[in-house]
C-alpha cells in the first residue's frame, strides 16, 4: 500500500497477569467482574508485542501502516492467554448508546476516513510525479526524507517521547527495514510503469504469501477456510492481467515482488521478534524504521539513478506536463501523505482488532481502486472489473476466515 503496506503496534507494556486459580467471583461479584474483563479486553488491544507491528504494512498503501496480514492470533505468545478473548467494539447495547461510546465511534469513523483519504491523494500525487519524472528510487527516497523530516521536528518539539532502545532491538529492526524499503522502492516501480488500479489489483496477492511464508517458516497450518479464500484471489488478479490495458512485465513483476518482500518480512518479524520482551511503541518503531530506510535508500538511489536533482531533469519533467512547482508540490504532498497515512493507520489499530482493521484495509484499497479509476479517466473492460472485484471479494474473505479458529484435535 506504498500499501503497503501498513504497521501494526500498540505502545509497549507488560501483559495482564493470568487470574489465580483460587480467584472465583462470588455471584454477587458477576456483574462487576463482567465489567473488568471488557476493560481488559480493551487494554488488551493496547498491549501488543512489537512484532505485531508489521500486520497492516502492506497496505498500503499502503500501508510499512497495508506497514494484507497477520492474525490476532499472535496477540500473546503464551499459551496460558489462550482462553483470553480480546474485543474491540462495545458487546451491549448499554455499551454502545453510552456517551462515551458514541465519541469513540465518531472518531473511528473520522480517522477511517482521513485514512482513505490520504491514500487516495497520495497514490494520485505519486502517480502524477513518477510519470513525468521516472526515477523511483529517488522519488522514494524524497517521501522517506520527508517522513525523516516529520519524525525528527515531533521529537525535537516534545510532540511525542523520543525511543530507547538497545542494540539488540536495533539488530532486529534493521533487516526489517531494508525489506520495508525495497518493498516501497518496488510498488514505487509498479506504479510508475502501470496503472494505479493494476498495481493494488495485483497486491490484493498479499495474503497468499502470508499464507506461503508462515507455512514454509512458521510451520502454520492454514485452515480450509483460508485456503479456500485465496482462490477467488489468486483467479482474480489472473484475470484482471490477462485483461489489463496497462500490463507490462516491469509493473506486474515489481508489484508481486513488492508482495514477496513485505510478506516475508511479516512472517519473518514474526519468527525473529516473538521472544522479544522490550518493545517499541507503533509510533516509535515505524519512526525508527523511516529513518533508517531513508539512510539506506539515498546512497542507493544515487549509485541506481544518479543524482536527479539537476535543472536539467527538473526542466525535463517540466516539459512532460507538470512544471517545476508543480513538481515539488506534488512531491511534498505525496510525502507528506505517505507518512502520514500509516501514522493514522496505527492510531485505528489501538483502537480496534487486527481482524476489523484488515476489513478496513479491505475497504481503502476499494476506494483507491475506484477513485484512482475515475480520476485517471483508465478505461475498464467488464472482464478486468470482474477480476479486480473477485479478488477484492477473496481479500475480504480471507479477513474474515482468519477469525475461525481451527477445531481443537
Amino acid at each position: 500500500m506504498m500499501q503497503g503496506t501498513a504497521l501494526a503496534l500498540s505502545p509497549s507494556t507488560s501483559f495482564l497477569k493470568p487470574p489465580s486459580r483460587n480467584s472465583i467471583p462470588k455471584p454477587s461479584q458477576l456483574s462487576a467482574s463482567t465489567s473488568l474483563i471488557q476493560l481488559d479486553n480493551l487494554t488488551c488491544v493496547r498491549r501488543l508485542s512489537w512484532q505485531t507491528l508489521f500486520y497492516t504494512f502492506s497496505s498500503s498503501s499502503s500501508s510499512f501502516p497495508s506497514f494484507n496480514k497477520i492474525s490476532a492470533s499472535f496477540l500473546f505468545s503464551s499459551r496460558r492467554y489462550d482462553n483470553l478473548k480480546v474485543r474491540a467494539a462495545p458487546e451491549s447495547a448499554e455499551d454502545a448508546s453510552n456517551p462515551r461510546g458514541m465519541v469513540k465511534t465518531l472518531q473511528l469513523g473520522a480517522l477511517f476516513g482521513i485514512w482513505y483519504l490520504l491514500n487516495i491523494y497520495f497514490n494520485i500525487y505519486n502517480k502524477q510525479v513518477l510519470k513525468v519524472y521516472p526515477f523511483p528510487a529517488t522519488v522514494t527516497a524524497f517521501q522517506f526524507g520527508c517522513g525523516t523530516l516529520m519524525i525528527l521536528l515531533m521529537w525535537g518539539f516534545n510532540l511525542y517521547p523520543r525511543p530507547n532502545f538497545t542494540r539488540s532491538q536495533l539488530g532486529a529492526i534493521v533487516p526489517l527495514a531494508v525489506a520495508h524499503t525495497m518493498g516501497n522502492l518496488l510498488t514505487n516501480i509498479s506504479i510508475g510503469r502501470v496503472a494505479v488500479s493494476f498495481t493494488h489489483t495485483i497486491k490484493a496477492m498479499e495474503p497468499f504469501f502470508t499464507v506461503l511464508f508462515s507455512a514454509l517458516l512458521l510451520a502454520e497450518r492454514p485452515t480450509v477456510w483460508v485456503v479456500s479464500s485465496l482462490v477467488p484471489i489468486v483467479g482474480g488478479v489472473a484475470l484482471a492481467s490477462f485483461t489489463e490495458a496497462s500490463f507490462n512485465w516491469i509493473g506486474f513483476g515489481s508489484a508481486m515482488a513488492s508482495n514477496l518482500t513485505n510478506q516475508s518480512r511479516n512472517v519473518l518479524s514474526k519468527k525473529l521478534m516473538v521472544k522479544k520482551e522490550e518493545s517499541l511503541d507503533n509510533i516509535n518503531l515505524f519512526s525508527v524504521i523511516t529513518i533508517i530506510s531513508f539512510i539506506l535508500l539515498v546512497p542507493s538511489a544515487i549509485l541506481l539513478e544518479g543524482v536527479k536533482f539537476t535543472p536539467a531533469y527538473l526542466h525535463s519533467a517540466a516539459s512532460q506536463g507538470l512544471n517545476i512547482r508543480e513538481l515539488c508540490v506534488r512531491s511534498l504532498l505525496a510525502g507528506f501523505c505517505f507518512h502520514t497515512y500509516q501514522q493514522v493507520s496505527y492510531k485505528i489499530l489501538e483502537m480496534v482488532s487486527p481482524v476489523t482493521h484488515a476489513v478496513g484495509n479491505c475497504v481503502k484499497r476499494v476506494v483507491v481502486i475506484v477513485s484512482s479509476v475515475i480520476f485517471f479517466q483508465i478505461p475498464v473492460s467488464p472482464i478486468n472489473s470482474l477480476g479486480t472485484g473477485l479478488a477484492l471479494a477473496g481479500v475480504f474473505l480471507y479477513s474474515r476466515a482468519k477469525r475461525i479458529k481451527p477445531k481443537p484435535n
